[in-house]
C-alpha cells in the first residue's frame, strides 16, 4: 500500500466569520503530483496554506506523513515555494545565497554548511537551469528567474514533498518550461508534488491527479479536467498575475 504523505479530514477554515473552506478532505500519497485548480477566491491556496499549518483550521485535521500535523517537526521532509520571492527587491543577496537557504532546515542554523550542503545548492541551480546565475544579486533577475530560485531553494533541501503556490502565474514561458523540467527531476527520483494553479500550461504532462476547489468544496478530484473559455484557445499564454485570494495584509510578502 503506498503511504499516504498529506491527509486533510474535514478541513474547514474561516476568516471574519467568512468559510473559505467548508468541509473539505483530501489525500495525497507518495510519488503523485496532485494539482489543485479553482478560480481566485475558490479556496486553493488556503487549502495548501491550511496543510502546511500556515492558516488554522477550524475544525477537522491534517496529518504529514502519518503524523498529526501539530506534532510535525520533520520540516526537512517538505520544500514549499509561496507565489513570490518577497525579498527579490530589496535585500541584497545573490542567487546562491538564497538558495543555499534552502539546506538550514535539514543541516540546523548553527552548523556551517559542508560538502554535501554545497553540492545540493549546484544541483538545484542546475535543476531550474540557473547555474549561471549563482554569484548574481536576486535583484537582478527577472520574476520568472525569482520563482526559479524559489523552486531551486526548495530542492536543495532535498524533500520528500514539494508544495508550490502558483508557481508559474505570471512568469515568461521559459521558466515555465524550467519549472515543468525541475519538477520532472523530482518526480523521476521519487517526490512527492502538491500545487496550486490557475491553469497549467507545460505542467499539465507531470500531473497525475486534479482536485478542483469551487467555493470551498471539492468539485472535482480525479482526471484533469479540459480547459474552458479563453484559457482553451491554442494562442492562451498564461503570463499575467492574479489578484490576491486572501484578505490583504494576512500574508504579507509571503
Amino acid at each position: 500500500m503506498t503511504p499516504e504523505v498529506i491527509t486533510v479530514t474535514h478541513g474547514v477554515v474561516g476568516y471574519d466569520g467568512r468559510p473559505v473552506l467548508r468541509d473539505v478532505s483530501l489525500t495525497v500519497t507518495a510519488g503523485e503530483v496532485v494539482a489543485v485548480l479553482g478560480a481566485n477566491g475558490s479556496g486553493k491556496s488556503t487549502l495548501i496554506r491550511a496543510v502546511l499549518g500556515l492558516v488554522p483550521l477550524s475544525s477537522g485535521s491534517v496529518t504529514l506523513f502519518g503524523e498529526p500535523a501539530r506534532r510535525f517537526r520533520q520540516w526537512h521532509r517538505i520544500g514549499y515555494v509561496p507565489q513570490r520571492l518577497g525579498a527579490g527587491s530589496g535585500v541584497p543577496a545573490t542567487v546562491a545565497e538564497v538558495v543555499a537557504s534552502g539546506r538550514l532546515a535539514r543541516r540546523g542554523i548553527l552548523r556551517p554548511p559542508g560538502r554535501a550542503d554545497r553540492t545540493a545548492v549546484t544541483e538545484a541551480l542546475h535543476a531550474v537551469g540557473l547555474a549561471d546565475r549563482a554569484k548574481d544579486p536576486v535583484a537582478t533577475l527577472s520574476g520568472g528567474q525569482q520563482q526559479r530560485t524559489l523552486i531551486a531553494r526548495a530542492l536543495a533541501g532535498k524533500p520528500e514533498l514539494l508544495v508550490l503556490d502558483e508557481p508559474t502565474a505570471g512568469v515568461d514561458a521559459a521558466s515555465q518550461e524550467a519549472f515543468a523540467e525541475a519538477l520532472r527531476g523530482f518526480t523521476d527520483g521519487g517526490g512527492t508534488v502538491l500545487l496550486v494553479a490557475h491553469e497549467l500550461g507545460p505542467l499539465q504532462p507531470l500531473i497525475s491527479r486534479a482536485v478542483v476547489v469551487h467555493q470551498g468544496l471539492i468539485a472535482h478530484d480525479g482526471a484533469v479536467p479540459e480547459p474552458a473559455g479563453h484559457h482553451a484557445a491554442p494562442d492562451h499564454d498564461h503570463v499575467h498575475p492574479h489578484c490576491p485570494e486572501e484578505p490583504a495584509g494576512l500574508w504579507g510578502t509571503n
